[in-house]
């Protein structure tokens, strides 16, 4: 029974579909994972002599995952619009939408995680500074956040 559901077929729209949804949560997710991680390993090693600067390189290992975040909602979203016995244009329509989630995830994740990594350099060399490499790092989160809105808006055209 599971099997035949991905049957392109019988199942087009709800393939294509299925792949729109899976590609919005899964590359901005690795982008995210991967993104933090880095952060994360520069974050501890500045823990070991300034443990007092914990709060702000924390928000600037986190600032990377939120691409994550909005591809797992892309994914949630898209999973709602799909059903066994929609159209081919119907499930290449969810595909497309999810696409610039997805990319764009991906990559601005990627991008914000080398911003943040220079952040985390001035927070070590300047700490008076250091709200500017955060200012730096929300930047790039921009178009995480367009690519969102658009991937919102292409969804909600899908019928």
């Amino acid at each position: 029974m599971f099997l035949e559901a991905f049957s392109f077929a019988n199942n087009g729209g709800l393939v294509m579909g299925l792949l729109g949804a899976s590609l919005a949560a899964l590359l901005p997710g690795i982008g995210s994972a991967k993104s933090v991680g880095m952060c994360g390993e520069s974050c501890a090693a500045l823990m070991i002599d300034e443990p007092q600067k914990f709060a702000r390189s924390l928000i600037l290992q986190l600032l990377p995952g939120t691409q994550g975040l909005y591809g797992f909602i892309i994914g949630i979203l898209s999973l709602r619009k799909l059903s066994m016995d929609m159209s081919l244009q119907s499930g290449l329509g969810i595909l497309m939408a999810c696409l610039p989630m997805a990319f764009v995830g991906l990559f601005s994740a990627y991008y914000q995680a080398r911003v943040s990594l220079a952040g985390i350099n001035i927070l070590t060399k300047n700490e008076s500074q250091s709200t500017k490499g955060i200012i730096f790092a929300v930047m790039v989160e921009t178009y995480a956040i367009l690519s969102l809105v658009i991937s919102l808006m292409l969804l909600n055209a899908v019928q």
